[in-house]
């Protein structure tokens, strides 16, 4: 069993090790790749500047102050994003019987589909958004204290964990909505655009549904509440702060049950 488990273990790899090399064997095409996914977190940073230079505060916040839970809320997804993004065409790989090849290897599925199709371009997207948090940090007043050390480290974890979480229940969803892709990706783009916007900025009920049901504040608006020594609206108090890392784990373990859930009830491509 041992032998069995190296063996599968060092298959994986040297697959993952085929498709990185293949991807970089271009270099042009694969460096147009890459500045093509930054200059997308481009877009996404000039959208919220076109919001917050054109009124006084975005949600009680300053420009500063919102570029760093832009920053944060961005290198939390470009990780996510870049370990997990295949289960987004989930629907994709049912409908063409891919999953059946997946599943009759002997590693599993999850493993084998997050790196059949690793896309090392998406690490463009990554690069800006440390550029971003790293201006973000440089030119917002921050009190440097051990609580600030911490947070700034685990929150881009944490906030990777949830959308990773959140990748995996799309992905999920799919094996019952075969055209639900876009439905699906509602909870991960539309908990990526919350995740980059001050949670004051959103409705009470929206609020408490973004923190504690879908906790896409918790990803970087409300750490960063407690980074800035800023006070919380109602629905979003600034002890939610550190409520990242259990939302993460919480949140992971109830999606790994529901793609469990979902691998044991499919029952074929059909045809």
């Amino acid at each position: 069993m041992a032998e069995r488990t190296v063996s599968n273990r060092a298959l994986l790899k040297l697959l993952v090790s085929a498709r990185l090399r293949s991807q970089v064997a271009f270099r042009g095409s694969f460096a147009s790749d890459v500045v093509g996914q930054m200059v997308l977190g481009l877009t996404e940073f000039v959208e919220l500047y076109a919001i917050v230079n054109n009124i006084p505060s975005f949600g009680g916040m300053t420009f500063a102050q919102t570029l760093l839970v832009f920053g944060l809320a961005s290198v939390s997804f470009a990780v996510a994003d870049l370990l997990m993004g295949e289960t987004d065409s989930m629907a994709e790989t049912i409908r063409t019987g891919k999953l059946e090849v997946l599943l009759i290897r002997p590693i599993p599925v999850l493993l084998q589909l997050v790196t059949s199709d690793f896309q090392l371009r998406r690490a463009g997207r990554a690069i800006f958004a440390v550029l971003a948090l790293t201006v973000a940090l440089v030119i917002t007043d921050i009190e440097w204290n051990a609580a600030t050390i911490l947070l700034i480290i685990i929150t881009p974890v944490a906030g990777a964990m949830i959308f990773c979480a959140l990748f995996l229940g799309a992905g999920a969803m799919q094996f019952w909505l075969l055209d639900g892709r876009q439905f699906a990706s509602a909870f991960t783009y539309g908990g990526r655009y919350v995740a980059t916007m001050p949670g004051a900025a959103l409705f009470l009920p929206m609020q408490v549904f973004f923190t504690f049901v879908i906790p896409a504040t918790l990803v970087a608006y409300a750490p960063s509440l407690i980074i800035l020594g800023l006070d919380g609206p109602a629905g979003i108090p600034a002890w939610t702060g550190w409520l990242g890392v259990p939302a993460a784990l919480i949140l992971s373990g109830l999606m790994l049950l529901f793609w469990r859930s979902a691998i044991k009830k499919y029952t074929g491509a059909g045809g």
